[in-house]
């Protein structure tokens, strides 16, 4: 079973992350790992955190002369900023005291709740872990599942289509072609969205909120192309891979809603319009077999919690970050006096870098689905189980 974990907090050492239950026999090289990172630190309104770091994951384990050994993988990513809070964030009780308690809790964050769960005076023992800083390593595990699934010809991706009162028309259920050319026009942009015109307006309004001490939110795409049918399975509610994948949405900070497929717009349309009819087409001679498939993808590549061979799709939408410059009212929780929260630097939109953190969610539960179905303790024996699997489904 795939496994990940993750640990570190904002401003400590640096971000520590596994991944276990990748084969043996997989090329993988730091430079896979920080191409993705690279990518998430990118997008128009990112904060001055982005300014000090410039992440690089070093491997630590699990990889030898370039090859995955079968063993769990770590990485490391340096916090560089930790040169300015070694006493602040240090481990050692000598320096407790040294930076000033954290007492006001910021609406919209982690604060309040985990202070009350965890029994802590201090915030900062709870902003510091909750914080976005721990999706660097995520967006660095979720390459290694990238890379992985590269191998069987799957591929990720994603692209913004709104930011704030700006949005892009988006046709229904796009085919994989499209999908793919929406994501690769999004490379080129700095807000992460293949429209020009609505990229453009999109950059206003993050400006405009820059102005204001204000933030933004918006909505992305996020997608899977070549995954067989089959992957997940309808037997138990957690089996269920459009469930997995909403919960890995979902676990992001910031997003507070995921639609697959067509996903809300579903329910104001009669059954006939919105269900993909199901085709079979044989081939000549018995190459170029298509098998089942379907014209529409409106479910986005899922029924019964299963793949159906089609583009795993889903929508995601992220609020505004609760950071802002001008802070809203709470309450300390020593003195229990109305206070202004305290600010913490922050980006004003986050969205594309979302967008590049949910490829890796997306990546992660894909291998870990994908691994449950095919087995195999090395590449070698991962691709025989593969290839007997679509060889079974040529047959069918």
């Amino acid at each position: 079973m795939l496994r990940f974990y993750t640990a570190g907090e904002s401003h400590g050492k640096g971000l520590t992350g596994i991944i276990e239950a990748i084969p043996s026999g997989l090329a993988l090289c730091e430079a896979d790992i920080d191409r993705e990172l690279k990518r998430r630190q990118g997008g128009h309104g990112r904060g001055g955190r982005m300014k000090i770091e410039s992440d690089h994951a070093g491997i630590i384990s699990g990889v030898r002369w370039g090859m995955t050994t079968g063993a769990p993988i770590s990485l490391f990513i340096e916090n560089r900023d930790w040169a300015n809070w070694q006493q602040a964030m240090s481990a050692d009780p000598a320096f407790r005291g040294s930076a000033p308690a954290v007492t006001r809790p910021r609406p919209g964050h982690a604060d309040l709740p985990g202070a009350l769960k965890y029994d802590q005076k201090d915030i900062r023992n709870i902003l510091e872990r909750s914080s976005a800083r721990e999706t660097a390593m995520r967006v660095a595990l979720g390459a290694v599942a990238k890379k992985f699934l590269a191998e069987f010809g799957i591929r990720v991706g994603s692209f913004v289509f709104q930011i704030g009162t700006a949005a892009m028309e988006m046709a229904s259920s796009p085919n994989a072609t499209a999908l793919a050319a929406l994501a690769s026009k999004a490379e080129s942009s700095d807000v992460r969205c293949p429209g020009k015109k609505t990229a453009e307006k999109m950059k206003s309004l993050i400006d405009d909120a820059a102005r204001a001490g204000d933030t933004l939110g918006g909505r992305f795409t996020v997608f899977v192309l070549g995954l067989p049918p089959g992957l997940g399975s309808h037997v138990q509610w957690d089996r269920r891979l459009d469930g997995r994948l909403a919960q890995a949405l979902m676990s992001i900070q910031a997003i507070k809603a995921v639609e697959v497929g067509d996903g809300a717009g579903l329910a104001g349309r009669p059954g006939s319009e919105v269900m993909d009819e199901i085709f079979y087409s044989k081939g000549k001679g018995g190459k170029g077999a298509r098998g089942f498939y379907r014209r529409t993808n409106h479910m986005g590549g899922v029924e019964g919690g299963m793949t159906t061979g089609g583009p795993l799709v889903a929508h995601a939408a992220m609020k505004p970050i609760p950071t802002l410059k001008k802070p809203l009212r709470s309450v300390d929780i020593v003195t229990k006096k109305t206070f202004r929260a305290a600010y913490e630097r922050s980006d004003v939109c986050a969205v594309p870098a979302a967008s590049v953190i949910a490829e890796a969610m997306a990546a992660l539960t894909c291998a870990s689905a994908f691994l449950e179905k095919m087995g195999g303790d090395s590449m070698d024996e991962t691709r025989r189980n593969y290839d007997a699997y679509t060889k079974y489904l040529a047959r069918f």
